[in-house]
Parts: structure tokens; sequence; C-alpha cells
């Protein structure tokens, strides 16, 4: 067969892990491999390269991705679907594994449900939020900068005695600020799926600060809306940027708000730090590598049996396979039993 592999939305630490596993299980089994250029931008354009052994040697530990990445959706894009479909005959290829997270695999499962595109795919996002699969790849990383940045705060915020607001990434979901907000010691954690007010929080800073505690570290994550006992909610988003074309907003600013807040309320002199992309940059983990891996090998076999249709998922510690339907039917959010352990250690 030849087959074409592309990668979609965000970067993220991994991608190349799988895209040499793909690579070498398909070219072993006498497949030739194509690289879609710039997600799904490379198939509405049709943006193609060679890709074979040598293009993916020595690519395991490296950040980013060698194919390029866009958030294009085809379905925005004027007889978008129409040139997918047009350049994935007129290239021969016969397949398509396409590495992504909610948006690209959305886009996936609808060309294959909508026009039979013969697609596999690959969960790939830091935020973890993709239904059907324990984890995603690129997750245990960001967590791993995450957590880093927050030890290293420890010391600055105690040193100054003051409050340190971090700002991480998740979009919507709150896994990277949960996992890496327990593991970092935070003392507060604020996320989209439990809002806990801004006046709890500072209560919580307030009992910190009178049992002797004169430094405290916040994580928020960048979903979170500003809550308030009055009842009012509200989404620090950037709206001078237009949204993408897979409709969200561009969001980031919350970390300020909430600084704001707290330092008004508490009077407690208060520092943000966002991390940003720095979460999605650099080489993956060993967790994520290994995980890319094996997630890049069941693609390749899923192509290879023409099981298409299909993605790629972890369950426990076994590597299955489910539909694209299922894996981008819904957010995977933070449940409440999580947010207890985080609340745990809370003041």
């Amino acid at each position: 067969m030849r087959i074409g592999i592309l990668t979609g939305g965000g970067d993220c630490p991994g991608l190349n892990a799988v895209i040499r596993a793909v690579v070498r299980r398909s070219t072993d089994r006498g497949h030739e491999m194509v690289a879609v250029r710039d997600g799904w931008k490379g198939l509405t354009e049709g943006i193609f390269a060679p890709l074979g052994r040598r293009e993916v040697s020595g690519i395991l530990p490296r950040g980013g991705t060698i194919l390029g990445t866009t958030r294009t959706n085809p379905y925005k894009v004027e007889d978008g679907v129409e040139s997918v479909l047009r350049h994935f005959s007129d290239e021969g290829l016969e397949a398509l594994v396409a590495i992504g997270g909610e948006d690209t695999l959305g886009v996936a499962a609808r060309l294959h449900h909508e026009h039979a595109l013969p697609v596999v795919g690959v969960p790939k996002t830091i935020d973890n939020d993709l239904s059907g699969t324990d984890y995603t790849f690129g997750f245990d990383t960001a967590v791993s900068i995450a957590t880093e940045a927050i030890d290293r705060l420890h010391t600055t915020a105690e040193s100054h005695n003051r409050v340190m607001v971090v700002e991480v990434m998740g979009r919507h979901t709150g896994w990277i600020a949960v996992m890496s907000g327990i593991a970092g010691g935070a003392d507060v954690i604020m996320i989209p799926e439990q809002p806990i007010t801004v006046e709890d929080a500072c209560r919580e800073l307030a009992k910190r600060h009178d049992g002797g505690k004169d430094f405290s570290i916040i994580v928020v994550s960048e979903g979170y809306e500003l809550t308030y006992e009055s009842g009012e909610h509200r989404l620090v988003a950037d709206e001078a940027r237009a949204t993408d074309q897979f409709d969200h907003v561009v969001l980031g600013g919350v970390g300020d708000a909430l600084a704001r807040e707290i330092e008004e309320r508490t009077g407690f002199e208060t520092r943000v730090t966002v991390l940003g992309h720095v979460q999605r940059g650099g080489t993956p983990t060993p967790r994520d590598r290994v995980l890319a891996t094996r997630f890049g090998l069941k693609a390749a076999d899923l192509a290879h049996e023409r099981r298409f249709g299909r993605m790629a998922a972890l369950r426990g510690d076994t590597i299955v396979d489910v539909s694209l339907a299922e894996a981008t039917r819904e957010l995977k959010t933070v449940p409440a039993e999580w947010y207890d352990v985080a609340r745990a250690f809370f003041g």
C-alpha cells in the first residue's frame, strides 16, 4: 500500500516517535510511506514529500514534528473536502494515518463516515482530553515541565513571602493543572470542571497565612472561568484575535486576572508565571516516547489490516483500538474523585 501520514493541531512531544514507529513497521512490510505536510493543509493543497527510514532516522528524542502542522480544517476551507479527496486519489494513497487531538481526529472521523476515507488515528494532545484512551502522548511531558516549574517557584515564593499563580495549558479541561498541582504540592488548584470561587481560593490562602505560612502556590488552568459567590462567571480569553478554523477562542490571561483579584482581596503580594508553549516544546519524556511508539506501531497495524475508522488507544497498560467516532464524541474531563485528591492538600 501507499500510506500517507500527517500531524495536525498543536505540536506535541512524541509526534516524531509516532512517525518513526509507523514508518519503520510499514516499510518493513513493504508499504510505501508519504509525508503529508502541515496537517490537513497538506491534503487540501496537495503538499507531499517522500518519507522513508532515512527521513525518520534519529528523530525519536526530538520535539515538534518533522511533518509540520497547522490547524487547517478542510470543512472551513472553500472546496476543502473535495480537495482532500482529490489529492488523496491523485497521490495514489490507499490509507492515511492522522495524528492529532479532538480537532484533527474529528475531521478524520467525519471524512471516514461521510466519504469512506481510509484513515486511522493516533491520539495526540498535551491536554489529555480525548475520550476513548486513558492517556494521550505529550501529556506526561507537559505535566513534567509544569511540575518542575512549580518546584522552582516554591523557593522564590518562600523567599519573598509571595503568592505565586501558575497558569498552565489544558483548554477546557484541567488535567495538566490537577496532575502538576498535586505533584508540585500546590496549595490551591483551579480548573474548569470544578470551579471553586475566587472567594474560596482567597479564604484558603488566608488560612495558610494565619497558620504561619507566608507564601502560597496556586495552579490555574487557562480554561478556568473566574467564578464568584455572586454567581458570576467570566472566561478570560483574547478577544482581539480571531478564533481558529475550529472556532476556538484564544485562551490566556486568567492568571493575571486571578492575581489581581487575590492581591486586592487579601493584600498578599502576588506574582504570575504563564508557562505557555514551553509546556509543549522540547524533548519528550521516556514515558511519552514509549507510549507514542506503541501507538505508532498499532496505527501501522490497523492500516496494514485495513481496519479504517479506528484509533489506537491506551486502556490500563494495553494498547487497543477504538472507533474514531467514539474517541471524538466528547471531551474527557477531570472527574470529581481526582479533584478530591487535590483538595485534600489545599490551604
